[in-house]
C-alpha cells in the first residue's frame, strides 16, 4: 500500500526541510553543481551535502561527477510518488465532503417538508 512503504517515508522526510526544498525547487530548473545549489544557503559546502545525500537516499536527487564537478538532478518518478499519495488523499476528502453536502441537503429538504423551513 502506497501510505506505508518505508520509501514514502523517506520522501516526506527529505520535503520536510525548508533547505531541501529550496534544493529540489532550484533542480526542478534544471540540473546543477553542487556549488551552485550550496552558494545561496546560510551554511557550509559540506552541510549542503549532507542535505543531498539525504534527497539522494529519498530518490529524488541523482548525481554524477563530471570532472571536478558533482552534478546533481531531480528524479521526477520520485515526486510522482509523493503526488499520487496526496491526490488520493485529496480525492477521498473531496468524497467525505460532497457526501455531507448531500446529507446536509437531505437535512435542508426534510426540514422544509416538515414546515420546519418557515
Amino acid at each position: 500500500m502506497l501510505n506505508r512503504t518505508p520509501d514514502l517515508d523517506r520522501l516526506f522526510h527529505a520535503l520536510a526541510d525548508p533547505t531541501r526544498r529550496a534544493m529540489v525547487e532550484r533542480l526542478s530548473r534544471g540540473p546543477a553543481p553542487v556549488s551552485e545549489l550550496a552558494r545561496p544557503l546560510p551554511m557550509s559546502l559540506p552541510a549542503a551535502m549532507q542535505h543531498l545525500s539525504v534527497l539522494e537516499a529519498a530518490g529524488l536527487v541523482r548525481s554524477e561527477k563530471v570532472g571536478r564537478v558533482r552534478i546533481c538532478a531531480i528524479t521526477p518518478a520520485a515526486l510522482s510518488q509523493a503526488e499520487q499519495w496526496i491526490n488520493a488523499r485529496r480525492i477521498e476528502w473531496e468524497r467525505r465532503l460532497d457526501r455531507l453536502g448531500d446529507y446536509l441537503e437531505t437535512l435542508d429538504a426534510k426540514g422544509e417538508t416538515d414546515g420546519q423551513g418557515e
